[in-house]
């Protein structure tokens, strides 16, 4: 599929992306990433593999609108990428719910013992 990116028209097909990424170790993420086989990569990263351009040239709208036309996964920098083996770490909300309980239903008798 033809793409343009930084005003250079690019024929892309995703084997040929999958090609060019492997092999390659995501660097970490700080922005926009795009699920490439098992693994996120920061799309400026894998713009410049696929380009063979200095990052600065283009912009991660452009590759994220590319990879996506070729039916590439992409995040924008707002959604959290999960962390490999990591666990969920409670909220400051979370973590004040779960001290206070969990609420009685409506309705609920609530028993107490008298001294």
């Amino acid at each position: 599929m033809r793409c343009i990116i930084a005003r250079f028209p690019f024929d892309l097909t995703h084997s040929g992306v999958l090609d060019s990424m492997k092999g390659v170790k995501p660097e970490p993420i700080t922005g926009e990433s795009v699920l490439i086989g098992r693994r996120y990569y920061p799309v400026k990263q894998v713009g410049e593999v696929i380009t063979r351009q200095d990052r600065r040239d283009f912009t991660a709208a452009e590759v994220s609108r590319a990879m996506a036309r070729l039916g590439f996964t992409c995040r924008s920098s707002h959604e959290a990428v999960p962390a490999p083996g990591a666990s969920h770490a409670p909220t400051p909300f979370e973590t004040a719910s779960a001290l206070l309980g969990h609420p009685q239903p409506p309705g609920a008798v609530t028993t107490t013992a008298d001294s």
